[in-house]
């Protein structure tokens, strides 16, 4: 693992803590209130979801940094004993199809190495009606933002690891999912290029 991997995951309350503070963490609320049974949340990084969820769900993390890992592995043991934590990338979920009814991503597919199989993987493991829910920062839809987005994209990806302008609403709707709530909003005190933000409902 890279020293900036190791840096990253070190300092990553930190340096989202203002973000969460202005606004994002409102957001992650409003979402995982909608989240119920069975629930898998992919790319957990270091559980800024855990106190969110309902005292009624079966939560399942995973996380394939091992850094962000082991801090995940921390707060689990700290908050929620009961939650699972596994290893995992978002590509290669090692689980039986139709094994959950909710799955979360917040902030994951911007840095996946696949996206559309990523997607695939999460509508696999729902089960039918199942339910994913998503807070994805974006490419924008404005071509001017968008082509900005692009010629910073190299300095968004060294600095946290992750693409600025993946058009990820289009993919999440290739692969199968019928979007049914949706939001456009913006990654708060963020840098404009990293901005458009996505929140939303799928149904498989």
């Amino acid at each position: 693992m890279s020293l900036r991997r190791r840096f990253f995951a070190l300092t990553y309350d930190h340096s989202i803590a203002r973000v969460e503070k202005a606004g994002l963490h409102d957001h992650r609320q409003r979402l995982l209130a909608g989240a119920s049974g069975k629930v898998l949340e992919i790319g957990a990084g270091t559980g800024l979801n855990i106190a969110l969820y309902g005292p009624s769900v079966e939560l399942t993390l995973t996380e394939p940094d091992p850094s962000m890992l082991k801090r995940l592995q921390r707060k689990v043991r700290e908050q929620a004993p009961a939650v699972k934590v596994l290893r995992a990338p978002a590509e290669d979920l090692p689980f039986e199809d139709g094994t959950f009814d909710t799955v979360v991503s917040t902030l994951v597919l911007c840095g996946v190495d696949d996206q559309p199989r990523a997607l695939r993987e999460v509508r696999r493991l729902l089960k039918p009606g199942g339910t994913f829910l998503f807070i994805e920062h974006v490419r924008s839809d404005e071509p001017d933002l968008a082509r900005f987005q692009d010629r910073l994209n190299w300095l968004n990806r060294f600095v946290v690891c992750c693409d600025c302008n993946r058009p990820t609403l289009d993919t999440i709707r290739a692969t199968g999912f019928e979007v049914s709530t949706l939001e456009h909003s913006e990654l708060p005190k963020a840098p404009k290029f990293a901005r458009p933000l996505i929140v939303g409902t799928a149904t498989v």
